[in-house]
């Protein structure tokens, strides 16, 4: 599948909203529509020209009337703070956050932590577990946390969806899943929220009802840094802190986790930094409207284990059972072991052994992750070539390490750890939406290839193993240029010096 069939998934649907929103914006002269993030549409002053050269007088007047009962509704219900919230107020006590009898907020102070002013400090991560990407890079800045600066810091990182908020909020991961499973679903979920108009109105909506929630859910750890690692983790949380003036005290930074198409709420134009995997990705948050100042591009955050040197490949094929001197392939299907995965590994036993000579070419390594049905079907399997099945790896860099490339789908934490490890990537599916982009990326950038069907990886393998052995040479070669193994390190290292030039501000803000 080209390059160009694949990006004809991404519909970018915003772009159509914010040119209608330029005859929105002129109805009403200019006034936009306030809500908490107040909604800013950048439409060409061309367009306004001819929006204005246009006798729609009435029409203007009747749309801007539904505007207003809109907005008034949004404001009654949203832009005040919420009940047990309006209490809670920064103070340098030793002080918590306890709940009365009434079962509201009854504030003792908001023991921030000052910022410089105690050791160690708090860094809070959020996340959710809608696919293993957002855990993973977590995980992965909470390692490098502690591998930079020891015990100075103290990381956490929650599930705010599914631990601080009430049903059906909390049930966020399991309808992702659900979504996902269901693929013309969560195309529909993805695109038809990507306008600006939609998102932001339902955050404003949905925050009636969760920010007491989350308000004691922040309080509960007073972090000194709050990290969001995924899209829907700015909104609410920013508007919390904005309500109650914290937003100079404290550091509100976005990881993106997507490396080329990702969704609109991932910006939000009062982060502290938004650290981007990719130059498209910055470009994306340029558009949203975040100033140079906010963007820093350092690569996705993979786990600090991937920087290190690996032992030799004899030895990791070794250890994992493997044979010493075939080349391998690594087969992955996710940490739920999903996809084709069977179909594949039959076909690559079929092709990586050549019935002239009576030998193999190559072997597998399978990952079948939580998959136990999966790793226990291919293990009863009696293969020709070497066939090596595992379920659940933590170790993920050593099974790389052991491996000539790999079969995956384009998963964006997946592509970056294989790129580190030189490996050319053969991806086999992707979710609409936010992984759309990934595979012009990878095979643009002459990292790997794109085939669905099990028959046609199972040639590429063939091909690279044998006769196109220079071709797998120099896409590794590509993997390695494209690679930014010291892209977790420069966050924490950027994290730690913004904390430094705010505790120096903190007095002056107190």
């Amino acid at each position: 599948m080209s390059s160009s069939a694949v990006t004809q998934d991404s519909i970018n649907l915003s772009d159509v909203l914010y040119n209608s929103m330029d005859f929105y914006t002129f109805c009403s002269k200019g006034s936009t529509l306030n809500l908490s993030n107040s909604l800013h549409f950048d439409g060409l002053n061309s367009k306004r020209k001819v929006f204005a050269s246009l006798s729609l007088s009435k029409s203007c007047s009747r749309i801007q009337k539904c505007w207003n009962e809109f907005n008034r509704a949004i404001r009654f219900h949203c832009d005040r703070i919420p009940l047990g919230f309006a209490s809670i107020k920064a103070s340098s006590g030793d002080n918590g956050v306890k709940e009365g009898d009434s079962g509201l907020i009854k504030e003792e102070g908001f023991n921030l932590n000052g910022v410089g002013v105690e050791n160690p400090k708090k860094v809070l991560i959020l996340m959710s577990d809608t696919g293993g990407g957002h855990r993973a890079s977590a995980e992965a800045i909470k390692a490098a946390f502690y591998e930079q600066y020891g015990d100075d810091y103290q990381v956490f990182v929650t599930d705010l969806w599914s631990e601080h908020t009430p049903w059906p909020f909390n049930q966020l991961p399991r309808s992702y899943n659900f979504l996902v499973k269901h693929g013309p679903l969560w195309k529909m979920t993805y695109y038809g929220t990507a306008p600006r108009l939609v998102h932001q109105s339902n955050f404003a909506a949905t925050s009636t009802f969760i920010a007491r929630e989350v308000a004691k859910g922040l309080m509960k750890y007073q972090p000194d840094i709050i990290i969001s690692v995924h899209p829907l983790m700015q909104h609410v949380p920013l508007r919390v802190l904005r309500a109650r003036g914290l937003l100079e005290k404290i550091v509100f930074t976005t990881v993106i986790t997507d490396l080329s198409t990702c969704h609109p709420t991932w910006f939000h134009k009062l982060v502290t930094r938004c650290y981007c995997p990719t130059t498209e990705v910055a470009r994306r948050a340029t558009k949203a409207g975040l100033q140079p100042s906010q963007i820093k591009v350092f690569g996705l955050p993979v786990r600090p284990s991937f920087i290190r040197p690996v032992r030799p490949k004899d030895e990791l094929r070794r250890n994992l059972g493997m044979d010493e001197d075939l080349p391998a392939v690594l087969l992955m299907g996710g940490g739920e072991g999903m996809g084709p995965i069977e179909a594949t590994a039959r076909s690559l036993g079929n092709a990586l052994y050549d019935d002239v000579l009576g030998e193999p070419i190559g072997q597998v390594l399978v990952i079948c992750g939580r998959n136990k049905k999966l790793a226990s079907r291919l293990s009863s399997i009696t293969w020709k070539i070497p066939v090596q099945v595992k379920g659940f790896i933590t170790k993920m860099e050593e099974c790389m390490g052991a491996c000539d490339c790999i079969i995956t789908k384009a998963g964006p934490g997946t592509i970056a750890e294989a790129m580190i490890r030189g490996l050319p990537i053969i991806l086999n599916d992707y979710i609409a939406g936010q992984e759309v982009g990934n595979v012009p990326y990878v095979v643009e950038n002459g990292c790997g290839k794109y085939s669905k069907s099990p028959k046609e990886i199972a040639k590429i393998v063939h091909e690279w193993f044998g006769p196109k052995a220079n071709e797998l040479q120099v896409m590794s070669q590509n993997c390695l240029k494209l690679a930014r193994p010291e892209s977790v390190f420069k966050i924490v290292k950027d994290l730690h010096e913004l904390v430094r030039q705010r505790s120096l501000l903190v007095p002056q803000l107190s």
